[in-house]
C-alpha cells in the first residue's frame, strides 16, 4: 500500500529554520514527481516546489525559491523540504505528494513546467505536518 508520511513540523520563531521529511513506502521515488504543498484554513492548497524523480531536478514557486530547498535520499526513501528564513505567512499544514510520471517523455523532468504546481495531478498524498511561525 502506497504511503507518504510527513514529519518535522513544529513551532518556530520568525527567521528560523525547519527541515520536513516525507517518508514513502511501497513505491519507487525515481518514478514520480514529488511535490510539496502548503495549506492554511480557508485557502486552497498552495504548491511550493517539485522534485523530478528521473533526474533530481527541482522547481519552486517564486515566493519560496530563495528560502526553501527540496532534496531526497533514495536509500531512505525520503524527500525533504529544508526551510530557512521562515516567516509568519509560512504557517500552515505542509503536505508531500506523488505524481506518477514514469511513462512521460524521456529526457524531460518529471516536474512538468506549468503543470507541477497543480495539486490535481498528484496521485498520492501524506497526512500533513503542521508548521507554525510565530514570535
Amino acid at each position: 500500500q502506497v504511503q507518504l508520511v510527513e514529519s518535522g513540523g513544529e513551532s518556530v520563531q520568525p527567521g528560523g529554520s525547519l527541515k520536513l521529511s516525507c517518508l514513502v513506502a511501497e513505491f519507487t521515488l525515481e518514478y514520480y514527481a514529488m511535490g510539496w504543498f502548503r495549506q492554511v484554513p480557508g485557502k486552497e492548497r498552495e504548491a511550493l516546489g517539485c522534485l523530478s524523480g528521473n533526474d533530481g531536478s527541482t522547481f519552486y514557486v517564486d515566493s519560496v525559491s530563495d528560502r526553501f530547498t527540496i532534496s531526497r535520499d533514495l536509500i531512505k526513501s525520503t524527500i525533504y523540504l529544508q526551510m530557512n528564513g521562515l516567516k509568519p505567512e509560512d504557517t500552515g499544514t505542509y503536505y508531500c505528494a506523488a505524481d506518477w510520471a514514469r511513462s512521460r517523455t524521456p529526457g524531460y523532468p518529471f516536474c512538468t513546467a506549468g503543470l507541477w504546481n497543480n495539486s490535481r495531478r498528484y496521485d498520492y498524498w501524506g497526512q500533513g505536518t503542521q508548521v507554525t511561525v510565530s514570535s
